[in-house]
């Protein structure tokens, strides 16, 4: 196949019907527009009455609106402005601004409207005088918020246009570019309020990044298995047959002794880890194991019935 062949048989396969590609666009939108009225109703809520600035143009909107009454929704829209200028030129032009601005403008214009809607819907407000709960919830919905955001390929706007740029020049991680703003950013917090606040911002800055990666990834129920024997035979027909798993094998040589091993991988259910251990003491008690984290798995091997037809294979030739 030539190379002009496979690019059109590749584009073939990755075309879809126009419908599928106007629903597939409305619910990115629409996660996105949810991720971001989630963490306006969260600055809202626990961010804002506590002055719990966590780093970001959020963060920064929280001090401004202090020292001069600005309105921080407002502030972090016209914050954006300049960053996405800057961002149009250095980060991919329109598609830069169609994965960016949706978020920007929904949360500040859901900021806005809870500002001034929720003080009449709660009977006391703020809910709680506890600064260290307003914390854990302020950094677990704004991580969600912004997980969801990430999750279907918008952004948030404001510093993550720093340090993407930062990257993009330098190369330097956005995940420490980002930390060094966030850092400056609750430092001048502590100095304007005081610094037990600082503290909490930076306990819900930690607690965002934890609740994040959860809202992006999800919970791991899978575990990676590296198992590596000199008796693969046994322990491939037990896995096949007693888990239902597939399993996939390479020939290995000890970077110490020389000596060929078998390299046996696979990926099971958490709660069946122990079912290998049990599966190799009995069959292999010299192999050697590693259990890895999986945040997801996608495939077919994974499929009941192909595993089935492997193991009627196996069931054949034994």
């Amino acid at each position: 196949m030539t190379r002009k062949n496979m690019k059109e048989a590749v584009k073939q396969k990755l075309e879809s019907p126009g419908w599928q590609k106007i629903l597939r666009i409305s619910n990115q939108q629409l996660a996105i527009t949810l991720g971001a009225v989630l963490n306006a109703f969260a600055y809202v809520l626990f961010q804002m009455p506590y002055n719990l600035a966590a780093g970001g143009v959020a963060g920064l909107g929280i001090i401004v609106n202090t020292l001069t009454g600005f309105s921080p929704g407002l502030f972090y829209f016209t914050a954006n402005i300049p960053l996405f200028i800057l961002g149009f030129f250095t980060l991919g032009k329109w598609r830069f601004l169609f994965t960016s601005t949706l978020a920007v403008v929904v949360f500040s214009g859901a900021t806005e409207f809870f500002i001034i809607h929720m003080p009449t819907v709660f009977t006391r407000f703020p809910i709680t005088e506890n600064k260290l709960l307003a914390t854990i919830y302020c950094g677990l919905l704004i991580g969600i918020g912004s997980g969801i955001i990430y999750r279907f390929g918008g952004t948030i706007g404001g510093t993550s246009i720093i340090t993407r740029i930062i990257y993009n020049k330098t190369g330097f991680p956005m995940s420490q570019s980002g930390l060094y703003v966030d850092v400056i950013i609750i430092a001048a917090a502590g100095l304007v309020f005081n610094w037990e606040t600082s503290l909490l911002a930076f306990l819900a800055l930690l607690i965002a990044g934890m609740s994040a990666d959860f809202a992006l990834e999800g919970a791991s129920q899978m575990r990676t298995l590296i198992i590596i024997t000199q008796n693969p035979e046994p322990l491939r027909y037990a896995i096949i047959n007693e888990l239902k798993r597939g399993v996939t094998m390479w020939q290995v040589n000890g970077g110490y002794s020389g000596e060929e091993r078998t390299l046996l991988y696979l990926t099971v259910l958490r709660s069946r880890v122990y079912d290998v251990k049990f599966i190799i003491n009995r069959i292999d008690p010299d192999a050697f194991m590693v259990v890895g984290v999986s945040q997801q798995t996608w495939g077919g091997y994974t499929l009941k019935k192909k595993v089935q037809a492997i193991a009627s294979d196996h069931d054949a030739d034994l």
